[in-house]
């Protein structure tokens, strides 16, 4: 099974290229969504990396992508521009799974 990328940057696109990951660039709602369609389409694609910038653009469609479908995996990643703040979005999704406040 494969990954692939469909991010808003060449840099990104070039980064993850080096490391196996085929992608796309697209900048405009109906690209992004035409690029989901291509890739979900496909038998041998497993994990979608999106930049996060692309998820705000479309993140109704992406959302409900994410609930309804088994696969592939969508997973929404910071570009090169992205904030830093890992530590404080992991502490968020564990109280939020949680409910409580660690």
């Amino acid at each position: 099974m494969k990954c692939f990328l469909i991010s808003d940057n060449v840099d990104t696109q070039m980064g993850m290229r080096l490391a196996g990951v085929e992608g796309v660039v697209v900048h405009k709602h109906g690209e992004v969504m035409e690029a989901l369609a291509d890739v979900t389409a496909r038998d041998d694609v497993a994990v979608v990396f999106v930049t996060k910038k692309l998820v705000e653009l479309c993140g109704t469609e992406i959302a409900a992508m994410k609930l309804t479908m088994r696969k592939p995996l969508i997973v929404e990643i910071p570009d090169r521009h992205g904030d830093s703040h890992i530590s404080e979005t992991l502490s968020g999704y564990v109280s939020d799974a949680v409910g409580i406040k660690i």
